[in-house]
């Protein structure tokens, strides 16, 4: 029996790389199938709200949803969708990989990247408390609470654990801000000691930006809260030729929703120039995680032998290829990938 998820298109670029990303994943031959629900400026031009409620309710039966970029208002009127799917489903862990494709046109090309970032997802100054004091004066309040703090550090170090992974490191501005970055500092260093095969460590957030851009071979694992990993996301994402090529998993005790990084890029919706890989590297830690390993093998093989063979690659990583013939040549790269070779 076929697997429901529930696919939100998004705006801008979001319904092209959406639906290369549903081709490539349906040639892998994983039982899926796809409700569709809109999210974003499209759905609040239709029904007047950035999330309708036929987001949620799809999602309360699914569970797995599969999200392209989508547009939020900036500076007032609504609050980031985003945000909202993730307090709203409880989606603690915003999870990163961080991997080299074959050929991107980035300096660090040659060094052997593989990182993970651990983002604590449902709080900090994004849980959006913020208030005026007195004219001209706006006061943002930064929340830190133990029991997040905890549940990311633990998923975490359990992934650690589960991956042989080497090392964590927790990444914070404690010398600075000692009650509510302290409290997140005391959770990973309360935590760390139950896995004591994982090496642990800490970097200031200032000192751990420059140590990725010199070193940035010498990161395994970081665990961050909201704010810096954030930042800190889209700092390492640079290392690897960019928010068009690396993933993203937003995952819950009861929710999953996995997507693109980047934004809507709408000076090229519609032009046939999007590239899908993103949001195709964050369907295959979909199938993953919906024990779907051979699919999602297949898939991630293919994404490789793409960019490897650097003949059918998008304008923003060197290419001339549209996105229909990147996604043709990824389908083509499956059918030659014997599930029964996918590992």
């Amino acid at each position: 029996m076929a697997r429901l998820i529930t696919l939100i298109p998004g705006d801008g670029i979001g319904p092209e790389v959406a639906e290369a990303t549903v081709r490539a994943v349906d040639a892998t031959g994983a039982a899926l199938e796809w409700e569709r629900v809109e999210a974003g400026a499209r759905a609040l031009a239709e029904y007047g709200q950035l999330i309708p409620d036929e987001v949620f309710a799809s999602l309360e039966v699914t569970r797995v949803g599969l999200k392209g970029p989508t547009a939020t208002p900036i500076g007032g009127g609504h609050q980031s969708i985003n945000v909202a799917l993730r307090k709203k489903l409880g989606l603690y862990t915003n999870f990163r990989p961080v991997r080299m494709l074959p050929g991107l046109p980035t300096r660090y090309r040659d060094l052997p990247l593989d990182l993970a970032i651990f983002r604590e997802n449902t709080e900090d100054l994004y849980s959006g408390l913020e208030h005026e004091v007195v004219p001209g004066v706006v006061e943002s309040l930064k929340i830190i609470t133990r029991n997040a703090s905890l549940k990311i550090a633990r998923a975490c170090f359990e992934y650690a654990r589960r991956e042989s992974r080497r090392k964590v490191t927790a990444i914070h501005k404690a010398n600075i801000m000692k009650l509510s970055d302290g409290l997140f500092l005391k959770c990973c260093r309360e935590v760390a000691p139950q896995f004591p095969e994982v090496l642990y460590n800490e970097l200031i957030v200032d000192n751990a930006c420059m140590q990725l851009v010199m070193r940035p071979e010498t990161f395994d694992l970081l665990l961050l809260p909201n704010l810096y990993g954030d930042i800190i996301s889209d700092l390492a994402a640079g290392l690897v030729g960019g928010l068009g090529i690396v993933p993203g998993a937003n995952l819950g005790d009861h929710h999953a929703i996995f997507e693109a990084v980047h934004g809507t890029a709408p000076d090229i919706a519609g032009k046939g120039l999007a590239n899908p890989t993103a949001l195709m590297q964050s369907a295959v830690l979909m199938l993953a995680h919906l024990g779907e390993r051979q699919a999602a093998a297949r898939l991630h093989q293919a994404i490789y032998q793409v960019y490897a063979a650097a003949e059918h690659l998008t304008g923003d990583v060197g290419g001339h290829a549209t996105t229909s013939e990147f996604t043709d040549a990824v389908i083509r790269a499956i059918a030659h990938i014997p599930a029964r070779q996918a590992v």
